[in-house]
């Protein structure tokens, strides 16, 4: 399967294939994630700066500023942060300082000494320069720009969806009990998906992809007596440059009391390239041809072998893939 991928959040990408901005939606997201406190961990970095960016006038300023809101909040709950845990370290290491130093004001040094590291890296990363190309990393949970048809007016519309798809007929306990959503396999489609198969079609923008392989099997070996399985996390990159444009099934969540519906998309996924599987992995997305955007939006739930025709008519770039250092 597919657990990270590189996005494009540079909107011109969508543009360029004749999708429109959701402006509701996207100031929706940015309403949603500030009241809720979860605007930095929810939606990638490259995304949020390109939502509180004024000058490209892809966003009326009501949208950038309520997203230049939810940024400065989160900036003052994560300062907040670590002022308390300042706090603690300084009561810790009073407490280690005196005649009776406890394990317990050792944890909480530790703890805190911790916590202040990554509140002022989260910092760092909110003000550090957006990425040059508009590119950015995304992960399950998180929101990202997803292009498909509106089924209203017919237009490519470009809209922000979490990467995890809550299925038809889905309770939020469902969705957490059944984690991997966020992938569809193309032999599932006709069973567990669907309800979205055939009806529901969009496209991300991407052009790297992240998977998590055992060591032993990049390594194509056996594991050695007494080893332990190890992971490593492999970044693929289709060697031509080009972006790529994965099939995603999507649903519209509907709200309930005051938390206001959201979009959720899936990216199908297949059996790897040669070069894929022999790195390792048994998972991958499936990119469709730019000829093929169109009838993939329009999908006719009455002939669904066109659609598979599509998944298997796919790109077939050479993908190199290199070991994402540990941070």
């Amino acid at each position: 399967m597919c657990y990270s991928a590189q996005i494009w959040a540079d909107f011109r990408k969508y543009e360029r294939l004749g999708g429109t901005l959701s402006v509701k939606e996207f100031t929706k997201l940015a309403g949603w994630t500030r009241k809720k406190g979860t605007w930095v961990k929810a939606v990638p970095r490259a995304l949020r700066q390109a939502m509180t960016d004024a000058t490209s006038g892809r966003l009326p300023i009501d949208t950038v500023e309520e997203a230049r809101a939810a940024d400065a909040e989160a900036i003052a709950l994560i300062a907040a942060e670590i002022g308390a845990q300042e706090a603690r370290l300084a009561e810790a290491n009073a407490k280690l300082a005196s005649p009776k130093p406890t394990k317990a004001a050792e944890n909480a040094r530790r703890v805190a000494t911790n916590k202040i590291a990554a509140g002022k890296k989260k910092l760092e990363e909110m003000a550090a320069p957006p990425p040059t190309n508009g590119i950015d990393r995304m992960w399950p949970g998180q929101f990202a720009p997803v292009m498909i048809r509106d089924p209203k007016t017919g237009e490519r519309t470009i809209v922000p969806m979490r990467y995890r798809c809550r299925l038809p007929g889905w309770t939020e306990a469902d969705e957490a009990a059944k984690p991997g959503s966020y992938n569809a396999r193309r032999d599932k489609l006709s069973t567990v998906w669907r309800r979205v198969f055939g009806y529901n079609h969009g496209i991300m923008v991407a052009n790297q992809f992240y998977e998590s392989v055992y060591l032993h099997d990049l390594q194509q070996r056996a594991l050695a007596p007494g080893e332990r399985e190890q992971n490593v996390e492999l970044m693929f990159t289709p060697r031509s440059g080009q972006d790529l444009y994965v099939a995603c099934l999507w649903t519209c969540v509907e709200g309930v009391g005051d938390e206001p519906g959201f979009y959720t998309f899936a990216a199908i996924t297949d059996d790897p390239p040669p070069e894929v599987a022999a790195a390792g992995h048994d998972r991958f997305v499936i990119p469709i041809r730019e000829g093929n955007i169109d009838t993939w939006l329009n999908p006719d739930p009455n002939a669904l072998s066109a659609q598979l025709a599509i998944l298997d008519d796919r790109e077939r770039p050479y993908y190199e893939h290199e070991i994402v250092p540990k941070e």
